[in-house]
């Protein structure tokens, strides 16, 4: 391919990083659980296109402008730490009740969630920034398209790495949904693992 080296490793280490857990898998479970494969999807759209735009914003250097303007990084962080925190109190503060939770049938919430969630965490940028230049080469480099292939290959695997989870998710749905007390340890359990990221991304990263 035009400018790549290594892509077989590309796919396979992207792979990979799909797998470790992180609060973009468990909103689309959550959103897939609770409102059934249309909610994952939309989810789904939003974590793509906020992935997409810290990609693209790698590509064009804003790394290095976070990195020569701490404070700009720091704001960013924060402002993601303070949505995931407030998303974990949402779900930790929730009343148990004793009837299942209806469908999420808002068109807009899993998006936006994916969205927001992906698009709060600044460090995929200087992730990006770090890894993709491991597999350019700089001397056959078409600049855009070749970037482009990268970025298309990214959005291919993350589009079917969760569609593979919703498909799973959406299997179990109503086994889940009869037992409103797996729905309620889900939430908490969705809810802390939120609050406990929003604690390590303010003050571990």
């Amino acid at each position: 391919m035009p400018g790549i080296i290594h892509y077989g490793t590309f796919v396979v280490s992207f792979i990979l990083l799909l797998i470790i857990p992180g609060p973009g898998n468990l909103i689309l479970i959550t959103s897939a659980s609770k409102g059934g494969a249309r909610s994952g999807y939309l989810c789904l759209m939003g974590i793509l296109l906020g992935d997409q735009v810290l990609l693209w914003l790698a590509i064009a250097g804003v790394a290095a402008l976070l990195e020569s303007s701490p404070h700009v990084f720091l704001v960013i962080k924060w402002l993601g730490a303070a949505y995931l925190l407030w998303m974990g109190a949402q779900l930790l503060m929730k009343a148990k009740t004793g009837a299942p939770p209806p469908p999420v049938t808002g068109k807009r919430t899993p998006f936006l969630q994916g969205l927001v969630i992906t698009l709060m965490n600044p460090k995929p940028i200087l992730f990006y920034v770090m890894f993709l230049p491991l597999f350019i080469d700089p001397a056959s480099c078409l600049g855009i398209p070749t970037f482009a292939i990268l970025a298309g290959t990214a959005a291919a695997l993350t589009f079917i790495y969760c569609s593979i989870m919703i498909f799973l998710t959406t299997s179990l749905a109503e086994k889940v949904r009869t037992r409103p007390g797996m729905v309620y340890l889900l939430e908490k359990a969705t809810g802390l693992f939120l609050a406990l990221f929003a604690f390590k991304l303010a003050f571990f990263s």
